[in-house]
């Protein structure tokens, strides 16, 4: 789970950005129970700073060019115990998608994800991510999947090659009503996250990273999104504790420069 790490813990939904407009997010997590650091050494096993009570904050901001292609960045940082808040990398992530006049039976596009994460912070310093996306919404019921592949460019996981790192979202609508003609909705569901190695044949499930979180979504505007979730990590190579949050808005460029115009 490299290219997530801890610093964007999300399952991605099939549809982009609309174009003339762009969504900043604000990831915050805290990890309540990670790793320590290795007796006499201010590090963990693999060089890298503990996670234990480290709080990482991640900016997304992502652009819709057009209605099928949108391109994200990310600004990674980490405020860690006794190392202080730093900038720890930066990703970009370009997105499409199947155009609805495709009608296909499920939402479905693919993103590809490529960059930096300083050494203190990541064995795996380079890194590149292909993440298929495919989701449905059937009644009050929601389901997606991003079977990612992930690959190291420089760190000791480069001689994985490429991994398998699926995630999934089932959700429900608890409560839903109407405003404005448009469908809100508070729902509650669950996430996974793994990281089970290299394709070609996985790692011992010991050493394998497997997440599950309980999550609260409110959808209450076409601008507004939050999500809060709590990470349950289940072997001994996942940090056990996670509190996730994501707070985005969404500005819509061409409605406001028609405002200005006073059409």
């Amino acid at each position: 789970m490299f290219a997530q790490d801890n610093y964007e813990i999300q399952v991605y939904g099939s549809e982009t950005v609309p174009a003339n407009s762009t969504m900043f997010e604000l990831h915050s997590n805290w990890t309540a129970d990670g790793s320590h650091a290795v007796a006499g050494s201010r590090y963990a096993e693999d060089g890298t700073v503990p996670t234990q009570h480290a709080i990482h904050e991640t900016l997304e901001i992502t652009n819709g060019w057009n209605d099928w292609f949108e391109t994200g960045f990310y600004i990674f940082t980490s405020d860690n115990p006794g190392f202080g808040y730093r900038f720890a990398g930066s990703h970009i992530r370009p997105r499409v998608r199947a155009p609805e006049s495709w009608h296909l039976p499920v939402g479905l596009s693919l993103s590809t994800e490529i960059g930096y994460v300083r050494p203190r912070y990541s064995a795996d310093t380079w890194t590149w991510e292909i993440r298929p996306i495919i989701d449905k919404k059937i009644g009050r019921t929601y389901m997606a999947f991003n079977p990612a592949l992930e690959r190291s460019w420089h760190g000791p996981s480069v001689n994985k090659g490429v991994e398998f790192s699926p995630n999934v979202k089932v959700s429900y609508d608890m409560i839903r009503w109407r405003r404005n003609h448009r469908q809100n909705a508070v729902s509650v569901g669950v996430e996974y996250y793994g990281s089970c190695g290299p394709v070609t044949g996985f790692d011992p499930v010991r050493q394998q990273q497997q997440q599950f979180a309980p999550t609260v979504d409110v959808d209450v505007s076409e601008n507004w999104e939050f999500n809060f979730g709590v990470g349950i990590g289940t072997t001994a190579s996942t940090d056990r504790l996670i509190y996730k949050a994501i707070l985005g808005r969404r500005f819509d460029w061409k409605r406001q420069k028609t405002a200005e115009r006073g059409e």
